[in-house]
């Protein structure tokens, strides 16, 4: 109880002295996670529908990582679509965060690629006069995870600051800035040593635009055309002619061990675009080639296209491509004594991604997806562990999803299967997911959900059943939820671990218009230890 009053007087205290933060409208946070779902908190969802995708930036990447299913007035009931790791707090972005391809459906369920969007400051159109406006919109947080059992306990805290600067001084100056820093209580040598094992720069630039077909950016930003390159440090040149779109960037990576500033680690490249919308839906077009060294050695060189389409109705394609022009190999050294290397520039397939959906009808949605994929391969900074990286076998995946919503009787229905193949596994991984929701429950005006998850791999076999339930207490005020998961899992060629039951609870009051506060507990207990965590986090608005 004392770590638990200590991690609210922190965060109360750390509020009053910022004074700023909560998410901008189109962002959220992850209030809590089950097994099966992750629930996101909302300054309002009135613009969120069922079937909408997610998206988190990680590793300075754009990715969509859940897909809404059940919608309160300012939370989401989400079903994770990749295999991303998603902790309560983190950053979430809605399609509407990124103005630049609002059409872009069909990359609803793309697990670790690009996403063609992003919340761009040249894409914000002017008012009808022409005249420039500042407008300046951001958020600061602060939050603290407190684990804690029967041997031990730990707490860290996370402060994160957002902003985005449009026209500043009614120029046609912007900037975009989001950063997050994070620190273990009584681990102070750890930010000694580098204080970029706390501090992460994701997004810090400045944008010039110099007319409506030509602009720059420079600093540290993802590009949304080519976000699989992942941040950029350098310059950033954009021009637009109709209904091409084309680039040029220069500068370097991040540092791949912290994130910090590296000088070493060079990039440049190009890429075009082409956009085409219809009354009928969109279709865009991306071809990127990109070249990246370490201290001037070639590291990478590959090119990259991503293609969507949903000209046709109630159908949505997306898919992508990464081919690697740049293979570098051992020789054999059987008769020299030194290590000589094989450069091959011939095109090789690095990964692949294929995703359709198609709705009939409002109510039932079916998706298809399926991925190829090998290790992504920096010859220079993996040096060391080239040749094991290169044995790798390629990763085959098939995911296969249904979703059935009978809008009269107020319930969903959901099935996720999914098979993944790999000649290193001893035997392959296969999944299975279904649910069953309750979006309003009468006279309780609750909303409730069961399901259950079957999951066998190459070491391991489970199974976990849920049932949860939440509502809103004070409409767009103070919302609670509660989950009850039984977990068993069991190694093969070993006992079977003994069944956990694990409890969670969360409230979340939004305390003014612009300030919002929310806790979560989960329990797990076992016969012989229970784990407990608690996480709180104060988020205001400006």
């Amino acid at each position: 109880m004392k770590h638990l009053l200590a991690a609210v007087l922190v965060i109360l205290c750390g509020s009053a002295l910022t004074g700023q933060n909560l998410y901008e409208p189109g962002e959220g946070k992850v209030s809590y996670i089950t097994s099966q779902n992750v629930y996101v908190k909302f300054q309002s969802t009135e613009n969120i529908k069922a079937g909408d995708s997610l998206y988190i930036i990680q590793d300075g990447k754009l990715i969509p990582v859940m897909v809404v299913k059940d919608i309160s007035s300012i939370s989401c009931a989400c079903m994770p679509t990749g295999s991303q790791k998603l902790l309560v707090g983190d950053k979430i972005l809605t399609g509407k965060s990124f103005p630049a391809v609002k059409k872009t459906e069909a990359s609803t369920e793309v697990p670790g690629q690009v996403v063609p969007a992003t919340r761009d400051t040249v894409s914000v159109k002017k008012a009808p006069n022409d005249k420039l406006k500042q407008k300046v919109t951001g958020n600061f947080s602060v939050a603290s995870n407190l684990g804690f059992s029967n041997t031990k306990s730990s707490q860290r805290m996370r402060y994160t600051f957002s902003m985005v600067a449009r026209n500043i001084g009614n120029s046609k100056l912007s900037a975009d800035i989001y950063i997050s820093f994070a620190h273990q209580l009584n681990a102070w040598n750890e930010i000694k040593s580098d204080v970029f094992n706390g501090l992460k720069i994701y997004s810090l630039a400045l944008n010039y635009e110099f007319s409506k077909h030509h602009s720059i950016w420079l600093g540290r930003r993802i590009n949304p055309r080519i976000s699989n390159v992942g941040a950029i440090d350098g310059l950033q040149y954009e021009a637009r002619a109709g209904t091409f779109t084309f680039g040029l960037v220069a500068g370097t990576r991040p540092d791949y061990r912290d994130y910090s500033f590296n000088a070493g680690l060079a990039q440049a490249g190009a890429y075009i675009g082409h956009d085409l919308v219809t009354k009928n839906g969109s279709m865009q077009t991306t071809v990127a080639f990109i070249q990246q060294t370490n201290h001037g050695l070639t590291d990478r060189r590959f090119t990259y296209l991503q293609y969507t389409n949903s000209l046709l109705r109630n159908l949505y394609f997306f898919g992508s491509v990464e081919v690697d022009l740049y293979r570098k190999t051992m020789n054999d050294t059987t008769l020299r004594r030194e290590i000589t290397y094989k450069v091959d520039n011939s095109p090789h397939l690095s990964n692949m991604y294929l995703s359709l959906r198609y709705r009939p009808v409002r109510q039932v949605s079916f998706s298809v997806s399926y991925s190829a994929r090998q290790n992504v391969i920096y010859y220079e900074t993996y040096k060391t562990i080239v040749d094991k990286l290169l044995e790798a076998a390629t990763v085959q995946g098939f995911t296969i999803q249904a979703n059935y919503t009978p809008v009269k009787w107020l319930v969903s229905f959901g099935a996720n299967a999914g098979y993944r193949d790999s000649k290193n596994d001893p035997r392959p991984t296969k999944n299975f997911y279904g649910y069953m929701t309750f979006s309003r429950i009468p006279k309780i005006k609750a909303a409730a959900t069961l399901s259950v998850s079957i999951v066998e791999t190459g070491y391991m076999s489970g199974k976990i059943y849920s049932a949860g339930i939440s509502r809103d207490l004070v409409a767009g005020k103070l919302s609670a939820g509660l989950d009850y998961r039984y977990v068993i899992y069991k190694f093969h060629n070993s006992e079977t671990m003994p069944a956990q039951h694990m409890g969670e609870m969360n409230f979340s009051w939004r305390i003014m218009k612009k300030l919002s506060m929310g806790v979560y507990y989960e329990g797990t207990f076992e016969k012989k230890s229970i784990f407990n965590r608690v996480y709180l986090n104060l988020t205001q608005r400006f």
